[in-house]
């Protein structure tokens, strides 16, 4: 399907998690190892949060993510406390910038890793379930974008894991009435700016991967070699659809149907279940 990372911490520059590791992601874009797909050459996007409260910026293109010289550029030259960025294997629909990843509404990033199985024969009935005043800032095609907006419908602004497990019981529940079984597979990651939730469901109870960085401290302590001198704060989290780096104690992997919650010096894990709006 797709991949996806996001930081949050000490601002930091984009290139030393999308270029540096050995598996970073411009590498998985080409050579993914725990996707469904290999190859994520479909576009690409990152979001990022700075300073002074203004909304986060977006770049996104369709060109595949290991060419593209303009995010090289940025990413070398940008500094973000929390960011997100995602390269893209289509599951149907067009590659155009408006359909690449995050998301953006107000302060609010969105990107997902998945799909809604038979998304054409549910389509109707979702869009529909997208708050009238929200319905014309939908500007793609994607089955991501239409969760994301009906996320935002349910309360997202207010209530981001009770609005996600009520996003996805709609869905569920329209997708039995149109006959259609185990219709959701995601992982997918939402922000405000401040806090950073990231969520692995699917309907059959076998989500793609994701996985959490373990904190700063244990970093250094299990690696000095790599972490000692690398400038990251000690409050610094990742989470990530595939590792980075194969080091042992790096990466915990986030259990099926859970969800994650990170903000400045403070990261927790909760059962994640879809429920009723």
């Amino acid at each position: 399907m797709c991949r996806w990372l996001t930081y949050t911490g000490s601002p930091i520059a984009l290139e030393k998690l999308l270029y540096e590791p050995e598996n970073s992601l411009i590498d998985q874009s080409l050579h993914a190892r725990y996707g469904e797909e290999t190859v994520n050459g479909d576009g690409f996007g990152i979001g990022y949060y700075g300073d002074g409260g203004v909304p986060p910026a977006v770049f996104k293109d369709t060109k595949p993510a290991w060419g593209d010289r303009n995010l090289r550029e940025l990413a070398r030259h940008v500094r973000s406390p929390l960011f997100m960025a995602h390269v893209r294997a289509s599951s149907g629909t067009a590659i155009q910038q408006t359909n690449c990843h995050p998301f953006r509404y107000g302060s609010w990033l969105w990107m997902h890793n998945g799909a809604i199985s038979e998304f054409g024969r549910l389509k109707r009935d979702l869009i529909l379930a997208v708050a009238p005043d929200l319905f014309p800032v939908i500007e793609g095609s994607t089955d991501s974008e239409v969760m994301f907006f009906l996320a935002l419908t349910l309360g997202l602004r207010e209530d981001p894991p009770g609005a996600v497990e009520r996003m996805a019981g709609l869905v569920e529940r329209t997708a039995r009435r149109h006959d259609v079984d185990n219709p959701l597979q995601m992982s997918l990651a939402t922000s405000d700016g401040e806090c950073l939730w990231s969520f692995r469901y699917s309907s059959d109870r076998r989500s793609r991967s994701l996985f959490h960085s373990a904190n700063t401290q244990t970093l250094r302590h299990l690696h000095p070699e790599v972490f000692g001198t690398v400038d990251l704060s000690d409050n610094a989290r990742l989470v990530v659809s595939e590792p980075l780096r194969d080091l042992p104690g790096l990466w915990v992997e986030v259990p099926e149907s859970t969800y994650t919650v990170v903000r400045p010096n403070f990261f927790d894990m909760h059962a994640f279940s879809p429920a009723t709006p």
